[in-house]
């Protein structure tokens, strides 16, 4: 993901807080092993794991445009946010 892709992404989750837990959640269950270990030190998957979801996602090359990942980034947060809420067990 370039630099472009990773600014959409975030402005598009930090205007919403409600999605904010489960990004955390996502970043760290997703991140790559040793992550801060190694520039930018920050909790991102790895290369070829974000290359397979965006051929996957979008096709050929896997480019597309900044602010369409985003907005599939902020439905995935929100399915995610929707799934842990429906797994919780009542006590």
């Amino acid at each position: 993901m370039d630099a472009r892709t990773l600014a959409a992404v975030l402005s598009a989750v930090i205007v919403r807080p409600g999605l904010w837990g489960v990004s955390v959640r996502q970043a760290v269950r997703l991140a790559g092993r040793r992550w801060w270990a190694r520039a930018p030190f920050l909790p991102l998957p790895p290369r070829r794991y974000t290359r397979f979801r965006l051929v996957t996602a979008y096709g050929g090359d896997g480019s597309a445009p900044p602010s369409a990942v985003a907005r599939d980034v902020v439905a995935y947060l929100e399915w995610c946010r929707g799934f842990h809420a429906s797994a919780e067990v009542p006590r």
